[in-house]
Formats: C-alpha cells, structure tokens, sequence
C-alpha cells in the first residue's frame, strides 16, 4: 500500500470523498504539517490506498476537482491546498501530475507538492464525519455537491455502494 496526504479543505470534506473512492484502504483525518514554509498545520487527510486498483495521478484528479484548486482564497493557511508525500522523491511526480491535470481548469492551480513533517489524528467523535450522520445540515449542503462531483466526474473510481443516493 501506498501513502499520500491531501489538503485544501476542511477534512471532514475530503475524509468523506477518499473514503468512497475504490482502491482506498484506509483514511485518516485530522492536520498536516510540512517543512519549511508550511510549517503551520492545516487541516488534511492521510490516506493509504492500493496503487493496482487507483492511481497517484487518479487520486490527485479526484482531489484537484473536489476542492478549491484555483482559489487562493484568505482561509489558506486552514485549507492548505497541498498532496503531501512521504518521500522527497516524490514531489517531482506530484508537480508533474499537477501540471498535467493543469488543461483541466482555466485558472492557474495553485496546490503545492509538500513532504509530510507531522500528521495529528483529529477528535474521535469527528472521524468519519461524514458516514457517521449524513443527514447533518452540513453534510448535506457541502459534502453532498462535492461527491457528486465525485459520482459526474469519477463515477468508474466511485464506490457507489457506500455513497448510495445523494
């Protein structure tokens, strides 16, 4: 299995798309910090998945097209938009993917390949957000449109049996 980190907004959001796309084994939520300039935390997921079933590439569209990745809004340093690895080695793929998914969006994307310094798991009673209550108002409103993204755009990676009717 494979590890990558994925920031850019609020992680019960983006804990809620991993965890309905086929491949991926396990998501955890909570705050990412990176080296040098993103040093702070921000909120983001960890997830391992399984590299025969889905792709780095095939991952970083889903989150690329699930969040902001163009905005460089004032709410940044809480929504990092960032895929962090856990090798150096790997930064070089990432921007290389993000510059291939770039014909996807009219502006600039702004997401950042950044190494993983320090994951910090969130609250017990706030993972699995998403699937522990869909009926909340949030869920509904926020989550709801970007896993049907997920469903229009990557309906072949979408385990529809978890999200079901949305």
């Amino acid at each position: 299995m494979d590890e990558v980190g994925l920031g850019g907004s609020c992680h019960w959001c983006t804990e809620a798309i991993f965890l309905s796309v086929k491949g991926v084994i396990d998501v955890k939520q909570g705050w990412i910090s990176s080296l040098g300039e993103a040093t702070a935390f921000s909120e983001a997921i960890l997830l391992r998945y399984n590299p025969e079933i889905i792709s780095l590439k095939q991952l970083i569209a889903i989150h690329l097209h699930t969040h902001s990745c163009t905005s460089n809004h004032t709410m940044r340093e809480k929504y990092r938009s960032a895929v962090y690895v856990t090798d150096e080695g790997q930064i070089d793929d990432v921007r290389q993917i993000i510059s291939e998914l770039q014909s996807d969006f009219e502006q600039p994307i702004i997401t950042r390949a950044l190494k993983i310094n320090e994951f910090k798991l969130n609250k017990p009673e706030y993972l699995d957000y998403y699937y522990s209550n869909p009926s909340r108002g949030f869920c509904e409103n926020i989550i709801n449109p970007k896993l049907k993204v997920l469903l229009d755009k990557f309906s072949k990676l979408a385990d529809r049996d978890k999200i079901g009717d949305i």
